[in-house]
């Protein structure tokens, strides 16, 4: 530890020192002091709080406390100083030292000893530190695209003494505000004041644009504190708002970044809010580079807060074409962030701009793609973008999914980078091109043939590199299965079928697999026989032996629900078929107890452990159903006991949970109607988090059956819960995010309906399955008979509205 004090505290001589900022700050001197302090960063950061400690370092970490955590600290002081006097410092140095003070500030005793410098170090050395400066200058004016992309790089906020500063202040008034928030406040209010005193000429441009950015940094506290919660609507019009037309460049940027910081307060004068978004949109049209960019930012801020968009609609076509030229001119994520926002917030509205729009992301795509290959960069801007305009993409068409037509004339569009992307080198935006093509093959009026050539392409990448994108992937191969049925089964080349068995036999088959990642591989087999009923029969028997071999040697209790409905959807699909292969296989016995062992198997609090959604319980009721039909050589009095009983508690289980979410959902209604109550005055509440955060209530019923199509939901519907020994109750949730065969199927009334036709055609073994029903489950039959026909009326005149709905004219 004296080492590293030592080394801190020896002055760096000035001879030998590199003239060119690039090589001092390389230099062996400043080098060895940045990875000092580096060090000492770390190890404040392990031990510099005994809460955080390890029992077994706790007599280091007071060691280190007592005995260098503050000389640490005078030290860095002593080094910022040379900041204050006009001497030069490396920007990571600076940086890391005030991450040191930033962290010092919630410990007692380390602010005590930072107290008696605490108004030099803020007003002389950090707030000078966040103002524009020489360096900010020439690289404004000499490369302005160098300058908006170290503003907006998160790397560069790292080493940034710029960043370093602002995270001091909003650090210093969150945890110390008492004592600091009103002097801070007071300083900035006085640099406002003797800019508007100044003369023209004389005005201090640089001290106004560090005070702009401390006020937008500090945006949070000053939103929630007293009294300058009342006075940000005048703050804003007197200080930041005329900035909009002032002749320095940096200050038009910085009154377009504040403004966006503040769009979401309740403005008094809607003439105000209009007033800032009119001058955020006419900064798309400034000379300068950089406030075009910060002027789109801003943008974004405002359309989320907009409560009429009439205000934005007029100027709408005018907003795309300007941000879609500043995409011509730079590679920016936040450019695309706010044409997604545009496009969500307006949805089917943007339905004439869609294809353009589409157009246009593409070709920023593919530039985006060019240099993010041409730069090999991990961390490269321009495969930010390039995933965010693809991410913009998917909103479009989810924003234009009731119009089928317009996939027709976007798909030759997108085909070029699903093509190219669903190989290896689109291994960084797998994901989001997966979801376009899944939006693409579920919206679209028929599946192209084109669109079918992109099959062969992701069955390869599974096989190859590709298998943690699985559960991804099984959205649009369910799509093409589900919506292209007759393609699927009758075209030969290639062949289809075939090729999707090679695949699930393959990853079934594969030992070096966990459970967790072969999911996908039952669920697309049910996609297969309940869309292809009574068509593909050949198919039973292979695809239930490799469910019957994996099944013997799965552990998670969630790929043995999975696998045992497929011989669910299996005896859906021909109960006599699947019936006479599992005795074939001699395994009848053995699947029907593991079956029913899982049905009946319970958590801590009550509720069933396997079998969690809807759908699943659904599944085994069609199943086991289908089974009530065969003929009594096939399956004997015993048997048929059992399985009627099972069937039975399944579908109250069912009827319960169908309720219970019916119920949820009519209260999350009732939440919805409540928030058009709330203001942005409730950010001060436990909830004003969670209200940022959660989707718009708008067009309340509306949403809620768009979403029930929504495909970026069905890959999480079809994700599984990896911990079997979860006991909550929040896995039932995720049944209406994706859509099936079965979905018209009722299983109450299929049930009754399959009794009444034993019943009808062995009446004799009906009485003697009857008789052997306990009190209990006659009375389960009798309530489950009701429900049936209850369910059946409202089919019926759900069926009628509809039909009338249809025949209405338009």
């Amino acid at each position: 530890m004296m080492l590293f004090l030592n080394v801190l505290e020896r002055p760096v001589p000035l001879e030998g020192q590199p003239v060119d900022p690039e090589l001092r700050k390389s230099w062996g001197w400043w080098k060895v002091k940045k990875w000092t302090v580096h060090i000492l960063n770390r190890l404040y950061t392990r031990f510099g709080d005994l809460k955080l400690r390890n029992p077994e370092n706790k007599a280091f970490a007071q060691m280190f406390q007592k005995s260098y955590a503050g000389r640490i600290l005078e030290c860095h002081l002593n080094l910022l100083g040379v900041i204050h006097v006009g001497g030069y410092l490396p920007d990571r140095v600076t940086n890391l030292i005030l991450q040191y003070l930033s962290s010092s500030i919630s410990k007692n005793g380390m602010y005590t000893l930072l107290q008696p410098q605490l108004d030099v170090l803020l007003f002389e050395i950090v707030f000078p530190l966040m103002c524009f400066n020489d360096n900010d200058q020439k690289l404004w004016e000499e490369d302005p695209h160098e300058y908006v992309r170290k503003g907006y790089d998160i790397i560069e906020d790292l080493y940034s003494p710029r960043t370093a500063s602002m995270d001091f202040v909003s650090e210093l008034v969150r945890k110390r505000g008492k004592e600091n928030l009103r002097k801070f406040i007071q300083f900035i209010v006085e640099i406002f004041k003797r800019y508007d005193e100044a003369p023209v000429e004389y005005k201090p441009y640089r001290q106004k644009d560090g005070a702009l950015l401390a006020v937008g940094a500090l945006c949070d506290k000053l939103k929630q504190t007293e009294p300058y919660k009342s006075e940000l609507e005048h703050m804003l019009m007197q200080h930041v708002f005329p900035e909009f037309r002032s002749p320095v460049g940096h200050l038009r940027a910085k009154a377009a970044w504040v403004a966006g910081q503040y769009a979401h307060i309740n403005f008094s004068d809607q003439n105000n809010f209009r007033h800032a978004l009119l001058s955020v949109v006419s900064g798309l049209r400034d000379p300068e580079l950089p406030v075009r960019v910060d002027s789109v930012f801003a943008l974004r801020s405002f359309v989320e807060a907009c409560s009429d968009l009439n205000e934005i609609r007029p100027i709408l076509p005018q907003l795309l074409d300007e941000i879609f030229k500043l995409m011509n001119e730079v590679e920016n994520e936040d450019l695309v962030f706010t044409l997604e926002t545009i496009v969500d917030k307006f949805g089917e509205e943007m339905a004439p701009y869609a294809l353009g729009l589409c157009q246009n992301l593409a070709a920023a795509f593919w530039r985006c793609m060019n240099t993010s290959e041409a730069d090999d960069e991990a961390d490269d801007p321009g495969a930010l973008a390039a995933v965010g305009c693809l991410r913009a993409i998917s909103t479009i068409l989810e924003s234009v999914s009731r119009l089928p037509h317009l996939f027709v004339q976007i798909e030759p569009t997108l085909l070029p980078i699903m093509r190219r992307m669903l190989t290896t080198d689109g291994q960084e935006v797998f994901e989001e091109v997966l979801e376009i093509v899944s939006y693409v093959t579920f919206f679209s009026p028929t599946i192209s043939l084109d669109m079918w050539s992109l099959w062969p392409l992701m069955i390869e990448a599974l096989a190859d590199w590709a298998i943690d994108f699985f559960p991804n992937i099984l959205v649009p191969l369910d799509n093409y299965i589900s919506r292209g049925t007759a393609h699927f089964l009758t075209c030969k080349e290639p062949d289809y079928q075939q090729s999707l068995w090679n695949m699930i036999s393959s990853i079934m088959a594969d030992k070096n697999l966990e459970d967790n990642d072969i999911e996908a591989a039952p669920k697309l087999i049910e996609v297969v026989f309940q869309n292809c009923r009574g068509q593909v029969d050949h198919w039973v028997e292979p695809y239930l032996r490799i469910t019957l071999d994996r099944l013997r040697r799965t552990e998670k209790s969630r790929l043995k629900c999975l696998l045992v409905q497929v011989i669910a959807n299996a005896v859906y699909y021909n109960a006599a078929l699947t019936l006479g292969i599992l005795n074939k296989f001699c395994v009848t016995t053995e699947v029907f107890n593991l079956w029913f062992q899982l049905l009946q198997q319970v958590r801590k609090s009550g509720l069933q452990a396997n079998f969690k959604r809807e759908h699943d319980k659904k599944v085994c009721c069609l199943g086991l159903t289908s089974l009530l039909a065969l003929p009594g050589e096939q399956l004997v009095g015993e048997a048929l006991g059992r399985v009627f009983r099972a069937t039975l508690d399944l579908l109250v289980a069912y009827m319960d949970q169908v309720a219970e979410a019916a119920k949820e959902e009519e209260a999350e209604d009732d939440d919805d109607d409540m928030d058009g109550f709330q203001t942005d005055d409730d950010d001060d509440d436990a909830d004003g988090y969670d209200k940022e955060m959660g989707a718009s209530a708008e067009d309340g019923d509306e949403a809620d059956s768009i979403r029930l199509q929504k495909l970026a939901a069905q890959a999480k519907a079809f994700r599984a819960n990896d911990d079997d020994d979860d006991d909550s109750d929040d896995d039932f949730s995720d049944d209406e995010e994706f859509q099936s065969p079965i979905d018209e199927v009722d299983p109450f009334v299929f049930f009754v309906d399959t009794v009444k036709g034993l019943q009808a055609s062995d009446p004799m073994r009906f009485q003697n399955l009857t008789q052997t029903l306990n009190f209990h489950y006659q009375a389960l039959a009798h309530g489950v008979a009701q429900h049936a026909e209850q369910r059946r009326a409202e089919i019926e005149k759900e069926k009628m509205e509809k039909a009338s709905a249809a025949a209405a004219p338009s």
